[in-house]
């Protein structure tokens, strides 16, 4: 682990973050009717396309990004930004076949749209509950995961009340102000996140020799410590490829387009925490501009995240490419590998006092606004889907109070998978999000594609789609 720790400008400015978010927080709450299922779980619907674009992006852009994707480009190379200009492509999708179809229903969740679409509760009780797993697999746990990394490399605090700490936070800013709160204050973490990250990537840029010295000084970047008659610590040949030979092991390009396309349509165009923003916005107009918005912003990570991580294992390798068990527990106390801790590495070591405090801020607010993001979603798939099954007349004032106590019991689910994610996290943490999201997610995509596309698509086709 890294020897650098955060002074006191570094804590001025996480300070200061935390007065800006609590501010945003109360400017919401100011703004935004949270007396209605609609005000608090749609903002009212009255959201103009910028936040809603933004929230859509900062949403996505958790700390599990700037963790995942910088230790896969440390491991693998450049390949892995093929996620993100998938993501560009599905993106539009949503705006231009799935959202014109969820606005025209007035549908709070997406699970509703299906039991409006076939008039049966079966589909929209298993979604509700599948799309909760989700989020405990693929969202909360490994935002949990990777936060918790850059936290014990940056400030050596305890785990637990670090994690309990941020949890805190989050959930005060989602009980409190809704929908609204969340995408005012994503927008704010949005412009935050942008900017620490476009200055890191500079300094790393610089501190390399730029993108030709990269290509050159990664192929060499081999550690000292070696097992004999073991590659694996050996940089790829094909890392400087994004799409890679239909035989390769790792990332063949049709494997890719065939296996990733599906778990993207569940991501951006089923999952109630991403379409939710959009059904936020005041028009059709509108939500289709913050999908073009956050589809041309997704290009960014590819140069300021995957990039970067490359660059450290070039000025870090030995720390980043460990081989070895006993070095790498060393290193960052994992016996897997380390690649993880390639972009807390990066900005620990380069950037001077003050502007480290500014990245602790970007990680933060990576981690905050899609934890914020997951619990009012959770919330809302909840609250309309699963609460209403149990008390069918349930009162406006029963689902607000069942809508915040589901966020504190979401709260304390996270804390309890916090020794089991440090148990299944792998060597890629990017990658274990992907393979999840492979094995469930193309069900859920495949059943809102057909109810989408398909006229005589009716309930008992969508429960052989599950296999149920």
């Amino acid at each position: 682990m890294t020897d650098v720790k955060l002074n006191s400008w570094d804590i001025l400015v996480v300070c200061l973050y935390f007065v800006m978010v609590l501010a945003t927080g109360l400017f919401s709450m100011c703004r935004s009717n949270r007396g209605t299922v609609s005000g608090y779980f749609l903002a009212g619907r009255f959201m103009f396309w910028l936040p809603v674009g933004a929230s859509v992006f900062a949403s996505n852009i958790g700390s599990e990004h700037f963790i995942g994707l910088a230790g896969s480009g440390a491991a693998a190379g450049i390949g892995v930004g093929a996620f993100e200009i998938n993501a560009l492509i599905i993106l539009q999708f949503t705006g231009w076949i799935f959202l014109p179809v969820f606005l025209a229903s007035r549908v709070c969740t997406l699970p509703e749209f299906m039991s409006k679409r076939f008039g049966g509760q079966r589909i929209r009780t298993f979604l509700a509950v599948l799309s909760l797993i989700l989020y405990i697999f693929t969202k909360i746990s490994v935002n949990l995961y990777s936060g918790a990394v850059f936290i014990q490399q940056a400030l050596k605090w305890n785990l637990y009340l670090s994690v309990f700490l941020i949890l805190l936070m989050t959930s005060i800013c989602t009980v409190s102000g809704g929908l609204a709160a969340v995408i005012y204050t994503d927008t704010l973490q949005f412009f935050i996140m942008l900017i620490g990250a476009g200055i890191v990537a500079a300094r790393a840029f610089v501190e390399v020799g730029g993108y030709q010295a990269l290509q050159f000084k990664y192929m060499q970047a081999v550690p000292s410590i070696m097992k004999e008659n073991v590659t694996c610590g050996l940089p790829k040949e094909n890392s400087l490829q994004m799409l890679r030979a239909i035989n390769d092991p790792e990332l063949p390009w049709l494997g890719f387009v065939l296996g990733q396309t599906p778990a993207s349509v569940w991501y951006w165009c089923a999952d109630q925490m991403m379409v939710q923003r959009l059904l936020a916005a005041k028009s059709l107009s509108h939500a289709q501009g913050a999908t073009i918005f956050a589809g041309f912003m997704k290009v960014f990570p590819l140069f300021f995240i995957v990039l970067p991580g490359m660059i450290s294992r070039v000025l870090f390798t030995d720390q980043v490419a460990c081989v070895t068990a006993e070095e790498c527990y060393k290193y960052c106390e994992n016996d897997v590998g380390c690649s993880n801790i390639a972009y807390p590495l990066l900005v620990l070591e380069l950037m001077p006092s003050g502007l480290r405090g500014l990245m602790m801020a970007v990680m933060l607010a990576a981690l905050m606004s899609d934890l914020t993001s997951i619990f009012n979603s959770a919330s809302t798939l909840f609250t309309i889907d699963i609460w209403p099954q149990v008390r069918k007349k349930a009162s406006v004032k029963e689902l607000m109070i069942v809508g915040r106590s589901f966020v504190i019991f979401m709260v304390a689910v996270s804390i309890a998978w916090i020794p089991v994610i440090q148990n299944m996290q792998s060597g890629q943490l990017f990658i274990y999000i992907q393979a999840v999201s492979a094995n469930l997610a193309p069900p859920v995509a495949s059943v809102y594609v057909c109810a989408i596309l398909w006229k005589r698509m009716n309930e008992n086709v969508c429960v052989e789609l599950f296999g149920a």
